[in-house]
C-alpha cells in the first residue's frame, strides 16, 4: 500500500524542479568529512514522511535506515549512509530561516 502511494507521488511530482529550488535555499557542498553533502531532495523527502507520519527527527531516521519503502521514496540505496536527525534539523532551520528573510 505504502510503495503504491509513494508511486503516485512521484508520478505526480516533478523532483527535479523541486530539487532546483530548494537547491537555492540550501547550497551545500561538502560534508566536514569532505564527501559529498546530502542531496536537499533527500532531507526534504524525509522531512515529509515527518509530517505524513508523524515522525520525529529521531523516528524518520530510524524509519529511513529499517522500511524499504521509505528508503526507496528517499532514493536511498543499501549502502548509502541515511540522514541523521542532526542534519535533519538543521535543513529545516536553513529552510526557515531563508523563509524569513524573504518575508522582510
Amino acid at each position: 500500500m505504502q510503495a503504491y502511494f509513494f508511486d503516485q507521488i512521484n508520478n505526480l511530482i516533478n523532483w527535479s524542479l523541486v530539487e532546483k529550488e530548494l537547491r537555492i535555499y540550501y547550497p551545500k557542498g561538502l560534508r566536514l568529512s569532505g564527501k559529498p553533502a546530502y542531496s536537499p531532495l533527500l532531507l526534504f523527502k524525509m522531512l515529509l514522511l515527518e509530517q505524513w507520519y508523524g515522525l520525529s527527527d529521531y523516528q524518520v531516521e530510524e524509519e529511513v535506515n529499517d522500511r524499504i519503502t521509505f528508503s526507496r521514496f528517499c532514493g536511498i540505496s543499501m549502502d548509502n549512509s541515511v540522514p541523521d536527525h542532526s542534519v535533519l534539523s538543521r535543513f529545516r532551520t536553513a529552510l526557515t530561516e531563508k523563509k524569513a528573510l524573504d518575508r522582510l
